[in-house]
Parts: structure tokens; C-alpha cells; sequence
């Protein structure tokens, strides 16, 4: 395959929109390192929870000033560990997504995490990376920048086919639209900055979003060859 060295693709977006599926495929069909930024915060939540300290502020930032965060971003086996405990599946819980947001939304630990991401960023030549603001604070000059959106109601919908009968129709409608409006408070995800490109994938299956993706990158850094998965968010 001809590829070009480097290739850096920040994605971002709202609760529900498609964004881990969209860089999963991405990640998959480009040969790219994948990155989801949203598990870093979730992993401090676990661990957090665990402690007794996720309504403390000034301990969790502590907590994560100095957990060992050790993160996989192979994309087809994407996993997390904090202080030598694997959350990958731990950081879905329901639970936890209704309280990640106190830890999402402290200034202070989004810049300590905004420094380790990007230390992992810059760690891989070819990678995709999605959040809240990728595109905008953690790698604003990144090769391809997007943002995904989609309208509410089909987000609680593909969320509530991702949780697959483990939380109910009130905590997916919180978990999207409660989060998004307490992370807004940090981050600007609900329309692009300059030179970010706007996704809407409310119409969209999951193939059609990825190719628009592609179709973003510079043609050197495309492999020869790519398959577009037909599936849908």
C-alpha cells in the first residue's frame, strides 16, 4: 500500500451521533491507531466512583494528575486500564455515564487529560481521534477535522440500540441530553469552528458517514484499496 507517513483525523460530536463507530471504521479500513478521548474521562469516573471521591474536585483532579492510564488504541481491540484495572467494559455502565460528566466537566482535569491525549496523539504517525474538542483544543491542527451531529431523538434511539436493554428509556434521554448540555458548559460541539467540517448523519448509515470521512482525506494517505462497511449507526 502507498500511504503518506503521517495522518492525524480529529472527529467530534454530541452523545449518540455515531462518533465511536464512524472512527472505528475509519480506524479500520485507513490502517489507523484509534483513540476515543471520551474513555479517558469515563476511566477517571470508574475510578473515581470506586474511591468514594467523584463528588470531590479537588481529589479527583489529583486522581487524575496521578492515575496510571494505559490506553490501547488498536481499533479492533480498543481497551482501557487505570491503576492496572481493565474498564473497558466498566466505563459503558450506566452508572457511570451519569456521572462522568462531574469529571468531564472540571477545567483542571480536562487539561490534564488534553495533555495526555495528545502525548498519545503525537505517539502514532496515522491516527483518528474522537471527543467533544478534538478539533478544536486537543489537536486543532489536525489533517482532517469534522463534527458529527445528528438530531436528538435519533441519538437517544442509536444509544439506546448501543446499551441494548441495559438502561431505560429516561436514563438514555439523560445520558444524552443532560450530558451534552453540562459539557457544552466546557466545549463547543454543537457547531463547527473554522475548518471543521459539519457531518449530518441523522440520514445516514454508518458506511455513508465513513466514506464522507475519507473522502476528507488527502488522496496520498488513502491505501489502495478501501471497503466501505455496509452497516448502519
Amino acid at each position: 500500500m502507498n500511504r503518506k507517513p503521517g495522518l492525524v483525523i480529529a472527529v467530534d460530536g454530541p452523545s449518540g451521533v455515531g462518533k465511536s463507530s464512524t472512527a472505528t471504521a475509519v480506524a479500520k479500513q485507513l490502517g489507523l491507531a484509534y483513540l476515543d478521548t471520551g474513555a479517558m474521562y469515563r476511566a477517571v469516573a470508574v475510578e473515581a466512583m470506586r474511591l468514594g471521591i467523584i463528588d470531590d474536585p479537588d481529589a479527583a483532579i489529583l486522581l487524575s494528575a496521578h492515575a496510571d492510564i494505559v490506553v490501547n488504541t488498536a481499533a479492533q481491540s480498543a481497551s482501557i486500564t487505570i491503576n492496572g484495572t481493565d474498564v473497558t467494559n466498566a466505563i459503558r455502565d450506566p452508572e457511570v455515564s451519569a456521572q462522568v460528566s462531574k469529571i468531564a466537566t472540571n477545567q483542571p482535569i480536562r487539561d490534564l487529560l488534553t495533555a495526555r491525549m495528545r502525548r498519545l496523539i503525537f505517539s502514532e504517525q496515522r491516527i483518528i481521534a474522537e471527543g467533544r474538542d478534538i478539533t478544536t483544543v486537543v489537536i486543532p491542527d489536525a489533517d482532517v477535522r469534522v463534527l458529527l451531529l445528528a438530531d436528538a431523538a435519533v441519538r437517544v434511539q442509536r444509544r439506546e440500540a448501543e446499551l441494548a436493554g441495559r438502561a431505560n428509556h429516561e436514563q438514555v434521554v439523560d445520558q444524552v441530553v443532560r450530558r451534552d448540555r453540562e459539557d457544552s458548559k466546557v466545549s463547543e460541539f454543537s457547531k463547527p469552528a473554522p475548518g471543521v467540517v459539519l457531518i449530518d448523519s441523522t440520514q445516514l448509515s454508518l458506511a455513508e458517514v465513513v466514506q464522507r470521512v475519507i473522502a476528507l482525506v488527502p488522496q496520498d494517505a488513502l491505501p489502495e484499496q478501501i471497503t466501505i462497511p455496509e452497516e448502519t449507526i
